[in-house]
């Protein structure tokens, strides 16, 4: 019986840990030492000590679930383990795609990838035509993947 209890209490520590240091390792630890308690629980009181140690074992992980998803974000304490803010941004190709006809200067070799200048402003580049020497006058035919698609100007 103290066993029992014993891998309960730990699996009650670890999963209160478990919300302050986030990472899966304490919950890990919390299952199995809750696990290990309800087999524990079988084999000493049988199929109605298991099922009772299972129930409880279920109910303490739905308790903490809840806390940590409904009360914890209302505190300030949550508040500031909770990330609320939103990061926005557009997409690198969305601009890359403004750049198709016109025109740069290959600023290393493009063997068929490289570097292109165009306006001033450094741009990653791949050639349909292969390897281009460096100071090349090159036009952009398309955008993909974070990268501008080039040809030689004629």
């Amino acid at each position: 019986m103290t066993s029992i209890a014993v891998l309960f209490a730990i699996g009650a520590i670890f999963l209160g840990a478990e919300i302050f240091l986030p990472g899966g390792i304490l919950g890990v630890f919390a299952g199995l030492a809750l696990v290990g308690g309800c087999v524990l629980a079988f084999l000493d009181f049988g199929l109605s000590g298991g099922v009772i140690a299972l129930i409880s074992a279920l109910g303490m992980v739905g308790l903490v679930l809840y806390f940590e998803f409904t009360i914890l974000p209302k505190t300030s304490l949550g508040k500031r383990l909770f990330l609320t803010a939103a990061v926005h941004g557009d997409s690198a190709v969305k601009r890359d795609a403004d750049y198709v006809g016109r025109v740069g200067v290959t600023e290393t070799t493009l063997g068929p990838s490289g570097y292109i200048t165009i306006d001033g402003r450094r741009h990653e580049a791949f050639s349909r035509s292969g390897l281009l020497a460096r100071g090349v006058s090159v036009k952009v035919v398309a955008a993909d993947n974070f990268r501008l698609i080039v040809t030689p100007n004629s």
